[in-house]
């Protein structure tokens, strides 16, 4: 410390150490596969069959809402699907077998007898009239069997028709019926639930929040200004206040591309190296994602650098210096210095 101007001015010199830099972000913890649960319908919560903590299978039934109209339509569909069944309606198609064998049997009759009025009247036996109303006999017989045939086609196609429609409906019924039942879409816990026994639920208001009980992502929000120095792959180290004086470390795995306007901050994703013993989602947390180190930097305090381009070697010298890695309190000197150089705080 030396006097000046009847004022103590502080001096100091560079010192040789390691330095990293580091770009700071907020952030907290959320569940892997985390989501909210969505009833498909609107109605009744009749049941629910977890609570809070509990550990969910993937399609397991977590609640059930009132369903009786949805139980009676697929009865309803079930009748018809058993009363439209192709099976069950042959004798219909017997019907129609028996008819064409009725007219095909009638078509060869008359088919001969046609064939033995020609024959006549080549031998001019008969007269024309006969012949005429025999050809007619024919041509009404054919087009009898020709019809029974189509009728039978078409009875077949409507009966295979109605037995596949009917099973549909009974599927979609059924379906419905199912939408009533609400199950986890994960493997995980239930960390949240929304609504109680008894209450109206609609498909717009969340029943519960489910998630991974052991996976977890670190959310960070970073500064705009700072985005394009994150990258995946770099180091994180973490602080929370439920684990305090504690360091945990972690790597970045993804950024999103996408600011957020309001905050002017980047969300970016990061892993857990070794997963602390016991998280919750939504714990919040403070890091600081390592951009560079250097073991054997020549550094000086931030406060003695102005404009990162000079410091003060006297009230009215300076000197232009190269800066390197930064942190929260140093900076490293790459150019204009030496380590026996004293350096003078800017007033």
């Amino acid at each position: 410390m030396l006097a000046s101007c009847g004022q103590k001015q502080e001096y100091t010199q560079p010192v040789i150490e390691k330095i990293t830099e580091s770009v700071y972000a907020s952030g907290y913890l959320k569940s892997n596969e985390q989501y909210q649960v969505f009833a498909k319908v609107n109605g009744l919560l009749q049941k629910i069959w977890v609570k809070k903590g509990d550990v969910v299978k993937k399609g397991q039934l977590i609640f059930t809402l009132s369903n009786e109209v949805s139980k009676l339509n697929v009865a309803n569909a079930q009748l018809n699907a058993v009363n439209a069944d192709y099976y069950a309606n042959l004798d219909k198609l017997r019907e129609l077998d028996l008819a064409i064998e009725v007219s095909m049997k009638k078509l060869g009759n008359d088919q001969l007898l046609l064939e033995r009025q020609r024959t006549l009247w080549a031998e001019q036996i008969g007269t024309k009239f006969e012949l005429e109303q025999r050809e007619l006999s024919y041509a009404n017989s054919k087009a009898t069997y020709e019809s029974a045939k189509l009728r039978y086609n078409e009875l077949k196609k409507q009966l295979r028709f109605s037995s596949k429609q009917s099973k549909h409906n009974l599927s979609i019924s059924r379906s419905m019926l199912d939408d009533y039942n609400v199950r986890s879409e994960v493997n995980g816990m239930v960390y949240s639930i929304e609504k109680e026994q008894g209450e109206m639920v609609s498909p717009q208001a969340p029943l519960a929040i489910l998630g991974s009980a052991q996976h977890f992502t670190i959310i960070l929000q970073v500064d705009e200004n700072d985005i394009v120095k994150v990258a995946p792959g770099k180091k994180v180290f973490i602080t929370m206040d439920s684990y305090k004086g504690q360091v945990f470390e972690a790597v970045v795995d993804h950024v999103n591309p996408l600011m957020n306007e309001r905050s002017r901050t980047f969300e970016v994703e990061a892993t857990f190296v070794k997963v602390p013993e016991i998280v919750y989602p939504n714990l919040t947390l403070e890091a600081n994602i390592i951009m560079q180190s250097k073991d054997n930097a020549m550094t000086i305090p931030r406060k003695y650098l102005v404009d990162d381009t000079y410091v003060m070697m006297s009230e009215s010298k300076r000197k232009l210096v190269k800066v390197g890695l930064k942190d929260y309190q140093k900076v490293e000197i790459l150019q204009g210095l030496n380590k026996d150089d004293k350096i003078m705080l800017p007033r």
